[in-house]
């Protein structure tokens, strides 16, 4: 039987939305991942994200790490339309990071919530 047990991102207070103020690699801390690799124990994480200003910003979500290019979401945020679903509860373990990065520092929040899976 698997249980989960629903969590606040790790980089957030309180379960508040985390600003983005890194604006290139390595981005600010979203969250990292529940350590180990044993089978059936992951976080399955769900990100949405906003911009609080006029323009469109471009983020870059590191999942997984910074290392390679592949790990990165890069997506354009339009200024002040709601929120965005960024990541759509796909699964790290092995204390993975996830981070961000903006091309404008202090605009875009990230909240969310991971879902810590155990078989």
């Amino acid at each position: 039987m698997v249980t989960a047990t629903k969590r606040k991102l790790s980089g957030s207070t309180d379960g508040k939305p985390i600003l983005v103020a890194a604006t290139e690699t390595p981005g600010t801390a979203i969250h990292t991942a529940v350590s180990g690799t044993t089978p059936g124990t992951f976080d399955e994480i769900w990100l949405w994200v906003h911009n609080t200003s006029a323009s469109t910003v471009q983020l870059t979500i590191e999942f997984g790490g910074a290392t390679a290019p592949d790990q990165n979401i890069v997506m354009s945020v339009t200024g002040r339309q709601g929120l965005y679903l960024a990541v759509p509860g796909l699964i790290l373990q092995n204390a993975a990071t996830v981070k961000a990065f903006a091309s404008t520092a202090n605009v875009i929040t990230v909240t969310g919530f991971v879902n810590t899976m155990t078989d």
